[in-house]
């Protein structure tokens, strides 16, 4: 199956996505920050489900509480 998103007849080599847009000087200062305090930690991969999942389970949690609130005070 051919890639759509190349003209046809073009390699991954002639691709300018691939090509780097910076001098090499500001490459090398993008890596280097990129190696230095909050940006140099390994995060865990975001899962968005979890989170929605996460958050239904607060949502149903907290709805639980203020019916039982609501029924202990006569409100409901």
């Amino acid at each position: 199956m051919s890639d759509l998103t190349q003209a046809p007849g073009q390699s991954d080599a002639d691709d300018r996505s691939y090509q780097n847009r910076l001098y090499p000087e500001d490459q090398k200062r993008v890596d280097e920050f990129l190696q230095r305090g909050v940006n140099s930690v390994e995060r865990k991969p975001f899962r968005p489900m979890r989170l929605m999942l996460m958050l239904i389970v607060v949502v149903v949690a907290l709805s639980g509480l203020a019916q039982l609130l609501a029924q202990l005070a006569g409100i409901y």
